[in-house]
């Protein structure tokens, strides 16, 4: 036997949709892609066929169909379809840009059933929790889901059996992530179905304080030094030139996202706990796709080399800066590139954003800041 075993041609019993249960709102219409959109792949990774979702044997990786709205708390529900060899995945919390699994979470769906389960089998937190047990159907037969995200508590349940009860926050490799982002189906060109997806919000438990998502936001801005040009251009803030400009609030212990692109070999930074003036100990964030540079992205620059990240030049991705105390650290994509514990000024101080050489800009979008 092959080692994937594809649909073509064959026939896929397609039950009634469930009945959407109350306070549940239905995301999937049955006929069409509606309320939906194609991330990091061709537009024919996902399509329509008999009341489901399916995915395209071509769509190659990476590919995944994410939701237009984006969640923080809820209960998700689906059913998806396994006849043989069959790999994808389900992800919560996924981030506009970048890589789901790793900033977001990625439930596995996958057709093998194993004893003991592993943190690859179906219904893993992939590839670092593995499910309490796998109860997986894959001999052309439906499957249920349900995942209840309430921050810090995951549940999942597959076939109406808990694989999930987890404090992600216990978790040194999940307390960092998203709390909130876009539902996603992932593509590993399998063609797995999905149908009957629905959700219902829970109370969100979340406060940020939006930095910049639009043109008026600027006025939350000055420019602290140099004659940059920091021009607003929708939800994008455009920088160039050299100079910084900085934020008119003080903050002193704080998480930090946004997403960034810049342009080829360009360099800047994200500046913190400054003074107007710069004339107090400051830091400063290195923004530099330079993999030798002595301090590529994501470094604290003159006190520690970031781990290069894994990103593209002129594509988004997301930063995570959290400063606390004497700490910090920085997550690029939701990897942690680096941590530093002897940050000497722990005074409040402007957030600044740093344009450093005119024709190599660096654009921003979604900057939002949570105090701690």
């Amino acid at each position: 036997m092959e080692r994937r075993t594809f649909l073509k041609g064959a026939a896929v019993a397609t039950a009634a949709p469930v009945s959407i249960e109350p306070g549940f709102t239905s995301l999937f219409n049955g006929q069409s892609l509606e309320g939906w959109s194609v991330a990091d792949g061709p537009e024919t990774a996902f399509y329509v066929r008999d009341g489901a979702i399916v995915v395209h044997q071509s769509a190659n990786y990476p590919a995944w169909l994410r939701s237009s709205r984006q969640y923080e708390n809820f209960d998700f529900r689906c059913d998806f379809y396994l006849q043989g060899w069959m790999d994808s995945g389900i992800f919560l919390h996924a981030p506009e840009h970048g890589r789901p699994t790793w900033s977001g979470v990625n439930i596995k769906l996958f057709h093998k059933d194993e004893d003991p389960p592993k943190p690859t089998s179906a219904g893993a937190v992939f590839p670092l929790v593995a499910p309490s047990k796998v109860n997986v159907k894959s001999k052309g037969e439906w499957n249920t889901f349900r995942a209840v995200f309430d921050w810090p508590r995951l549940r999942v349940w597959i076939n109406d059996e808990q694989v999930q009860d987890l404090d992600v926050e216990a978790n040194p490799e999940l307390r960092w992530r998203l709390r909130r982002g876009y539902l996603g189906l992932q593509s590993l060109s399998y063609p797995i179905r999905f149908r009957n997806l629905r959700v219902r919000e829970l109370p969100a438990k979340e406060t940020w304080e939006p930095l910049y998502e639009q043109p008026g936001d600027l006025a939350k801005w000055f420019l602290a030094e140099g004659k940059a040009r920091f021009e607003p251009l929708g939800e994008v803030l455009y920088g160039d030139g050299l100079g910084h400009l900085a934020t008119k609030e003080q903050y002193g212990n704080f998480e930090l996202q946004l997403y960034v692109r810049a342009s080829l070999h360009s360099n800047g930074g994200v500046l913190f706990r400054c003074d107007a003036d710069r004339e107090k100990r400051h830091y400063e964030i290195q923004i530099h796709d330079v993999e030798d540079a002595v301090y590529p992205t994501g470094s604290l620059y003159y006190f520690e080399r970031a781990r290069y990240p894994k990103i593209e030049a002129e594509k988004w991705y997301l930063m995570q800066l959290i400063a606390q105390g004497p700490n910090c650290f920085v997550r690029v994509n939701g990897e942690t590139v680096m941590e530093y514990h002897k940050l000497e000024n722990t005074a409040p101080g402007h957030i600044m954003l740093q344009a450093h050489q005119a024709g190599m800009p660096i654009e921003y979008k979604h900057i939002r800041i949570k105090r701690l």
